[in-house]
């Protein structure tokens, strides 16, 4: 049904809000109310607490915080994947049918910091089972005091699409980023973000 009107808005130049276009059953919040993503206090507290551990896990909690990306997605960049000159990653997207890759920006000190990292013998920078990783980003959010269901690695790409979202990233390049099939998908943090709700809203107070 949604191709449908999104083909009849076309065909009759209509321009959609896209936070009217909703992809799935997913929602920014748990069958509790819950918040699903880092909002950007828990964030900064998480980067805060990344910054006492060791320099590997310092730099994964980094990465995920900066690229939005999968944890499993992270454990497979190499050190050929990091374009120094245009400071960004190339990431292999995951949860794709067919092989594909996405360039993420990155900021020029973290790419100097991804290059001092110790090379392994296969290229990774990390050489670490998902689930190792895993500790080491919940540490650092237990060490954050973040707890609920945000204390995991995907509300740190949950809060990367939020913020995209919250900075008015043209909905092309969030989509790119976060290696999304399709445009749909990104729509869920722009709705979410509520910025122009929240406008509206004022008008009443």
């Amino acid at each position: 049904m949604l191709q449908h009107y999104c083909r009849f808005c076309c065909e009759s130049e209509i321009i959609v809000p896209m936070s009217f276009i909703w992809s799935g059953d997913w929602q920014p919040y748990d069958q509790q109310g819950r918040r699903k993503y880092l909002n950007e206090a828990e964030r900064q507290r998480f980067l805060n607490a990344a910054n006492r551990l060791p320099s590997e896990a310092r730099a994964l909690c980094y990465f995920l915080s900066y690229t939005g990306c999968r944890v499993s997605e992270a454990l497979a960049v190499c050190r050929e994947h990091i374009d120094i000159e245009a400071s960004a990653v190339v990431i292999r997207t995951l949860k794709r049918r067919k092989l594909t890759f996405r360039r993420v920006p990155l900021p020029p000190p973290f790419v100097t910091e991804l290059l001092a990292l110790p090379v392994l013998d296969n290229g990774q920078l990390w050489q670490w089972h998902r689930s190792t990783a895993w500790r080491h980003v919940t540490a650092a959010m237990e060490d954050a005091r973040i707890a609920g269901p945000v204390r995991c690695p995907k509300a740190l790409r949950h809060a990367f699409g939020m913020r995209c979202a919250s900075a008015s990233i043209p909905p092309n390049l969030i989509q790119r980023w976060m290696g999304h099939a399709s445009i749909q998908t990104k729509a869920i943090y722009l709705d979410a973000v509520g910025v122009e709700e929240r406008e509206f809203a004022e008008r009443l107070w």
